[in-house]
């Protein structure tokens, strides 16, 4: 297909990009809305949905956390020229696990199922999440569900991410998140909302049944079907393995309010001493320090000026996997209570508290310069406080969203995952590539960026989900799996 090329399912390439997109970039500065205004959420909620995700994260454990006839509803039918149109509803099975941990608002779950009134071969069903923006289901019916019809024969059923459309919460600014788990919740409910409808559309005798979306859309998706105990069909498009380097290495950064997590992270020791303590996920990509990433933090203490900085390690980290000489894991957010880290943060406190004495000095005792060491601890303190707050937030984002923190799909020779070269939005640098956390997935890749690809390229991924659910028809039906 024009524009696509194959990357072979065998290749071991971490990453390789040429360039990025400057529409990607001139658009994100074109949007003045900040994301996570409100912080990185209750700390006693991110508690619960990372102890939830232990669960979640594991296939096995989730066998019976929906059942088979989870009710499901349909309450208003349109009658079209090629198609019918069902609104339906159900309750999130998130609200029965974790009691409210979703918005009033995100309790009811709300999509649509677009059916055309001929069926070509089998009843196939692909199931479509939304992107970022992606509100109600017009675009998807528009570009996506109506054309499928039209050109295979097959049903789409758009499911509606809490958070956004009729789901949104009164407080949120159109689609930016206000909290930082509020991004951990709607992943969790999207698993267990697509696993209710899979099982509905069995019931129903829908087959064979996929999963796609794009940008969040297939990211999500993406974590739906670790979750699902049958072989399906996946096109995952403009999504890649974690979610950390779209909001502190990609365009997305800029959007975030740095700012007000800053200042949570600081004056909130429960971050630091409780919630780091319970991020397990320490693959390659981990923000846990390795070997070649310690001479990175040793680099950022020197330009800071940090006390110490020139000695090096001083023999604190062993050889393999950075630990210390006492067996604990060394963190760049400071989760130990010592080494080069705790030391960082020692060192934060310190000129915090000094900078505290320097306010409340009379000035008629503050010399030039006392004034100036002040504005030099107060620049290094916003510095390194920046440094916690974004490994911190990686930490947060690979514990809830990384794929490698989750089930490897029962057959991943039905996946293909579709990519733009120059995303500026999906940084594919300096994290594990779904090639190697899911063997025998395919990569392919299509010329430019992210906006360029959502706005303009429906086209380009229609043909992938349509060969997809019709190779999956060679896949003994679905109640033959266990």
């Amino acid at each position: 297909m024009t524009g696509i090329i194959y990357l072979p399912i065998h290749s071991n390439i971490r990453c390789w990009s040429m360039g990025v997109s400057r529409l990607d970039v001139f658009y994100r500065r074109l949007l003045l809305t900040k994301l996570f205004i409100g912080g990185w959420g209750k700390p006693e909620d991110l508690k619960r949905i990372f102890e939830f995700r232990k669960v979640i994260g594991d296939r096995e454990k989730c066998k019976s956390l929906v059942a088979e006839n989870y009710p499901v509803y349909i309450n208003k039918t349109e009658e079209n020229s090629e198609c019918q149109i069902h609104d339906g509803y159900f309750i999130s099975p998130l609200e029965h696990l974790v009691p409210g941990i979703l918005p009033p608002e995100a309790v009811k779950a709300r999509f649509q199922f677009i059916v055309p009134k001929r069926w070509k071969k089998n009843r196939p069903v692909c199931i479509h999440l939304a992107g970022t923006g992606d509100h109600f289901f017009w675009r998807r019916r528009t570009l996506m569900a109506r054309p499928m019809i039209k050109e295979a024969g097959i049903a789409s059923l758009l499911l509606e991410n809490p958070y956004y459309g009729y789901r949104k919460p009164k407080d949120q600014l159109r689609s930016s998140l206000k909290n930082v788990s509020d991004l951990f919740v709607m992943g969790g409910a999207l698993i267990l909302e697509s696993t209710a409808l899979l099982r509905w559309l069995e019931r129903e005798g829908y087959w064979p049944l996929g999963m796609t979306g794009i940008s969040m859309g297939g990211y999500m998706a993406s974590l739906a079907v670790t979750n699902w105990p049958k072989p399906i069909p996946l096109i995952p498009c403009l999504s890649w393995s974690t979610a950390s380097s779209v909001f502190t290495t990609g365009v997305l950064s800029n959007a975030v309010n740095w700012r007000e997590l800053e200042k949570q992270y600081a004056i909130n020791s429960v971050y630091e001493e409780e919630i780091i303590k319970l991020l397990e996920y320490c693959g390659a990509d981990s923000f846990k320090i390795s070997p070649e990433r310690i001479k990175n933090v040793d680099a950022i203490d020197h330009l800071l000026g940090l006390p110490g900085s020139d000695k090096a390690s001083e023999g604190k980290y062993s050889k393999a996997g950075g630990e210390a000489e006492d067996g604990q894991d060394w963190l760049v957010g400071g989760a130990s209570g010592g080494g080069k880290s705790g030391n960082r943060l020692h060192h934060l406190s310190s000129l915090q508290g000094c900078k505290k004495s320097l306010d409340t000095m009379p000035r008629s005792l503050q010399s030039t310069n006392t004034l100036l060491a002040k504005t030099d601890s107060a620049r290094w303190c916003q510095s390194s406080l920046h440094i916690e707050s974004v490994s911190f937030m990686k930490g947060v984002m690979d514990e809830c969203t990384h794929m490698a923190n989750f089930s490897v799909p029962v057959d991943t020779s039905l996946i293909i995952v579709v990519q733009a070269r120059e995303d500026a939005y999906i940084p594919r640098t300096g994290v594990l590539s779904l090639q190697e956390i899911w063997p025998g997935c395919e990569v392919r890749y299509m010329n430019g960026g992210h906006i360029s690809a959502y706005l303009f390229k429906q086209n380009i991924f229609r043909p992938y989900m349509m060969h997809s659910t019709d190779s999956a028809s060679s896949i003994p039906t679905s109640s033959s799996h266990g």
